[in-house]
């Protein structure tokens, strides 16, 4: 089977399922695992993602008011690989190519008459762990799939299954904050306060299930946090830290709980928790720690501090 893979989750669970062998393209964002990223490139980007993240937000902006795509799909390269199976997404038009631009082009050349698209929609956990299963279905490697998933559930309920973490009452949780965008301030919706709430503590300003929104600083700081989590959407570690210096410049920022006392943390959320991917697993894992060290060792490995994850620190300008 011949597969290409317009989404980075999706190309992490194909590899993940023992896959990797059968993937013909990966997308712009595809970078992991290693072994993928020597494959070519289907999509690419009209958004310069150098920019600070308020000139991101307007770029998207202007593109979404124009009603251009924000990346583009190489036809061609579709076309000459003629794939089986094409996996995109139909969640976010900001995060990936268009689930309606892939049904186009797929509609639009004969030679891919017979290509089938598997298009992913995930807003909880449960629905990240289904498309596992979904992918390995569509990709004729159902039993790989299953047994896969049972080991990711097995992590999960390790996590989940622990005295202190979600037998605690909300009231005496510690109060989770996690900002997915920082210009203009956004909180992570969709899996994320599930994923706190399993690691043991209460999420605000942000509901399971719903996708990601805007939000003021004041409300923050009302809250105050007892634990603030940075990890912006699409941005890996090192880059998160330069634009999470800029919340030293809003009001009150300093004095908030989770600042003063030490535990409010950058996350590489490209890798981690912005992806619906087989990593969502390793995310709960680092929260657990993040919110209940008392409980949940430090990760290690890729997960350790420095890697995937460091404390808010201000810096010299």
């Amino acid at each position: 089977m011949r597969i290409v893979s317009l989404l980075p989750c999706a190309t992490e669970m194909l590899f993940a399922l023992g896959l990797g062998g059968q993937v013909v393209a990966i997308s712009h964002e595809c970078d992991y695992p290693p072994a993928a990223t020597r494959l070519p490139r289907a999509t690419r980007s009209r958004i310069d993602s150098s920019r600070p993240s308020r000139e991101i937000d307007e770029q998207v902006k202007q593109l979404i008011e124009t009603g251009l795509p924000l990346y583009e799909i190489d036809n061609e390269l579709i076309r000459e690989l003629a794939p089986d199976l094409i996996v995109t997404q139909a969640q976010c038009d900001v995060c990936a190519v268009r689930y309606q631009d892939v049904i186009d082009v797929v509609s639009a050349e004969p030679a891919l008459a017979g290509t089938k698209v598997l298009a992913l929609n995930p807003q909880s956990l449960a629905e990240i762990l289904s498309d596992i299963e979904r992918v390995g279905a569509a990709a004729r490697a159902a039993d790989a799939a299953r047994e896969y998933l049972q080991s990711l559930r097995m992590r999960i309920d390790k996590i989940s299954a622990s005295d202190g973490t979600r037998s605690v009452p909300a009231t005496l949780r510690p109060q989770v904050v996690c900002l997915e965008w920082l210009g203009p301030l956004m909180t992570a919706g969709n899996w994320t306060p599930e994923l706190i709430e399993l690691a043991g503590g209460e999420s605000c300003l942000a509901e399971s299930g719903k996708h990601s929104g805007y939000i003021e600083w004041e409300a923050v700081r009302d809250c105050n946090p007892d634990v603030l989590l940075v990890a912006p959407c699409g941005f890996d570690l090192a880059r998160s830290l330069a634009e999470a210096q800029r919340l030293w410049e809003l009001p009150g920022f300093g004095e908030l709980t989770a600042v003063t006392s030490g535990r409010a943390y950058i996350i590489d959320g490209n890798a981690y928790l912005n992806r619906s991917g087989p990593r969502i697993v390793d995310s709960l894992e680092i929260l657990a720690h993040l919110i209940r060290p008392d409980r949940f060792p430090p990760p290690t490995g890729e997960q350790r501090e420095g890697c995937a994850w460091a404390k808010v620190a201000r810096t010299a300008p």
